[in-house]
């Protein structure tokens, strides 16, 4: 079952934020996650930015689900995502 990916406004500015090889880069990942997303995520010890994460190299994907839908929080620098 593919899941559909939904990004908030604060997700696209993030992702427009970055250089065009890691947007690339996090564009595949996202769709190869969108299949079966638990195998990839881990769940945020802290839910105050959001309940999930994907790794993607340096950076992190932020996300909550909802039913069928990823919904992409924040994208961002594993420094910097957290704060």
């Amino acid at each position: 079952m593919r899941y559909r990916i939904v990004f908030t406004g604060r997700a696209v500015k993030d992702i427009e934020s970055l250089e065009a090889s890691v947007k690339r880069r996090i564009g595949e990942k996202l769709r190869e996650y969108s299949q079966d997303p638990f195998a990839h995520a881990r769940k945020l010890s802290d839910p105050k930015i959001g309940s999930f994460r994907f790794r993607i190299g340096d950076y992190r994907v932020i996300f909550d689900m909802d039913g069928d839908t990823i919904v992409v929080l924040r994208v961002g620098h594993r420094r910097r995502i957290y704060r």
